[in-house]
């Protein structure tokens, strides 16, 4: 034990002797990232695990695909790219401390995320103070950018969208009364139906009745049995795929056929996993569409299709579109220095990506086109396109 005990001190003494490194236990920590390393650290945070995985896992692959792309072209600033990805588990507060980390311990240049708008408001109080740009890839809500001139979005937000889905319900549905089904908790949720609700009564429709639930409840027939109540001619629910699979499916089961639709919240294969067959008739806007003509689209397609063997959805475009606005934001300022890289971000006019161009206004929004989707034989299907233009 002696014996032991001493060639484990002499272990150590040379292991923290002057001119001798200390094992890395964090990317910051070899000596290859940080601010003026070797190379430029760019962070992320995203729910890769919980309830809203889906939605992360996504955004993130489409997000570590573009860093690949950018590296395979040489770089930037005659530096690689280095993806720094937290793991914000779909909860609240991980936030905070993820994008904390990623500023402090791992000194990243930027950050992207998050998914969720509740969550990106989190991120986005911790950038702001410490002036690091942070671009959300897919947050409706207009709080997100509202929190200073550091934080942006590559995505349209709810005003837009539920001017869309308000539009789309009264036109294209021919729906008259439609009551809302939304999450207390999540502030995607409630300013999307704000916004909805806004839109759908000023162009002369009805909210007979709004009806509350709580993100990742099971049982959502005591709500959808008050709302069938009221004999709407359609539901509007402005939530999460997890939650609207099994909304969906119970409302059928109480014999509730009408159309039920809602916003990019929506948008996960998992949806078709969840609520199979109980999702015909349904609908829901979102940012892109995988079966598009566009060369960009298809050949953005094919590249993910190879490197993960699945599909890309609207999130997996809107995270390699962030990460691209942001490499071309680098190489335009020609630094990674805040102040000229927030100025570069807020500059980006006409930006071609997956999604669409990307012109950033002076609020720091992307204005975008948004889809239709409905679900057919097991599969989603577009319905239409709506430019932003068109909306008023």
């Amino acid at each position: 034990m002696n014996l032991r005990l001493g060639c484990l001190t002499i272990m150590a003494s040379l292991l923290f002797a002057p001119g001798c490194k200390k094992p890395a236990d964090s990317e910051s920590a070899s000596g290859t990232t940080g601010r003026g390393g070797e190379m430029i650290p760019v962070g992320e945070y995203a729910s890769l695990t919980g309830k809203e995985a889906a939605f992360g896992q996504s955004s993130h692959k489409g997000t570590e695909l573009a860093i690949e792309d950018v590296n395979k072209a040489g770089g930037l600033l005659g530096k690689k790219l280095k993806l720094i990805t937290e793991d914000t588990q779909s909860k609240q507060g991980e936030s905070t401390t993820g994008v904390r980390k990623l500023i402090s311990r791992d000194r990243v240049i930027a950050v992207l995320g998050e998914v969720a708008s509740s969550r990106s408001l989190e991120g986005a109080s911790i950038c702001q103070p410490a002036k690091i740009p942070m671009i959300s890839p897919s947050s409706t809500n207009p709080k997100v950018t509202e929190k200073g001139d550091y934080i942006f979005r590559v995505c349209f937000e709810d005003v837009f969208q539920g001017k869309v889905l308000a539009t789309f319900g009264k036109d294209s549905l021919k729906l008259k009364n439609v009551a809302i089904l939304s999450d207390a908790a999540s502030a995607y949720s409630q300013g999307l139906g704000e916004y909805f609700e806004k839109q759908f009564t000023k162009e002369g429709g009805h909210i007979p009745a709004q009806q509350k639930y709580n993100g990742g409840d099971k049982d959502f027939r005591a709500q959808l049995t008050a709302t069938k109540g009221v004999n709407p001619d359609g539901i509007f629910i402005p939530g999460y795929y997890t939650d609207v699979g099994l909304i969906v499916s119970q409302a059928r089961q109480l014999g509730i056929t009408i159309p039920i639709f809602g916003g990019d919240g929506w948008e996960a294969p998992q949806l078709i996993e969840i609520g199979g067959d109980a999702l015909k008739n349904t609908y829901y806007s979102t940012h892109f569409y995988y079966e598009s003509n566009d060369p960009k689209v298809k050949d953005f397609v094919e590249r993910f299709k190879a490197k993960y063997n699945e599909i890309p959805d609207a999130m997996a475009a809107l995270g390699y579109d962030s990460a691209m606005v942001l490499a071309d934001a680098i190489k335009r300022a020609g630094s990674t220095e805040s102040q000229k890289l927030r100025d570069a971000i807020a500059a980006t006019k006409d930006f071609v990506g997956i999604t669409g161009k990307t012109t950033i206004d002076q609020n720091r929004n992307a204005s975008k086109p948004a889809v239709i989707i409905t679900v057919e034989n097991g599969k989603f299907k577009l319905l239409e396109t709506v430019q932003p233009e068109s909306v008023h």
